[in-house]
């Protein structure tokens, strides 16, 4: 007897999985037997938002196998900190680029993204709730401080403030440095810069409007975010 379920949106999630083995099992099998028997052998991996709008697979219309996708809070890449410690986000990139040995890594951020907003909130003393979201947005701290401190380097709580509300109004700004810096942090580990010296892995920083739709990627030999779409 089939299995009840009461809540409708698991019932939706539940139909979409009917709906996957209908087509990836059922349909057109070929692909998955051989993902099965042959293990995944993933070209990129890619690093998003847990934000629920942004899913990566969606937004890039990828069929099984073709990424190895870690999410977190506001798609953020840690320093390399080999300390003993549980390091989700590390693993995943350390699993994706030595063992699945994938040649392209991408950031992939994304405009109106909570995560962001928080840091910004936290320049004027706002916490966002719980023990974990604010250590964690810290990772992007310096993509704040880059428009908050004066180019004198003198600074007074009233400028940063004010800054603060400026940003607030402009978020992609510290939603594409967040990237430029995660793209940067990446370099930071040994074995992804070894590649990257070596010409095996590319690194690519990319910013996806939420409101538009549109793609923006970091310019190899400019480092500015530019238009991939006319």
């Amino acid at each position: 007897m089939p299995l009840t379920v009461p809540h409708g949106a698991i019932r939706r999630l539940m139909a979409g999985i009917k709906g996957f083995r209908a087509r990836y099992y059922e349909k057109y099998p070929e692909s998955m037997r051989m993902l099965v028997e042959q293990g995944q052998k993933p070209e990129v991996l890619l690093i998003g938002c847990s934000d629920s709008r942004v899913d990566p697979a969606l937004i890039t219309q990828a069929e099984p196998g073709e990424l190895f996708v870690v999410r977190n809070v506001a798609n953020l890449v840690p320093p390399y900190q080999p300390d003993g410690h549980y390091h989700g986000t590390s693993a995943a990139i350390e699993y994706a680029v030595r063992v699945l040995e994938v040649g392209h890594v991408v950031v992939l951020g994304h405009a109106q993204c909570g995560g962001i907003r928080g840091l910004i909130g936290m320049q004027s003393g706002e916490q966002p709730p719980g023990d974990f979201i604010a250590p964690w947005v810290s990772i992007a701290q310096e993509a704040c401080e880059r428009f908050l401190t004066p180019a004198n380097g003198e600074d007074t709580q009233s400028e940063r403030d004010a800054s603060a509300a400026w940003l607030q109004a402009s978020p992609h700004l510290v939603e594409r440095a967040a990237v430029r810096g995660s793209v940067e942090n990446l370099m930071t580990f040994p074995f992804i810069r070894d590649r990257v010296e070596a010409g095996t892995l590319h690194l690519h920083g990319w910013w996806f409007d939420l409101e538009t739709g549109d793609l923006w990627v970091i310019d190899p030999h400019t480092a500015a975010f530019v238009p991939v779409f006319d």
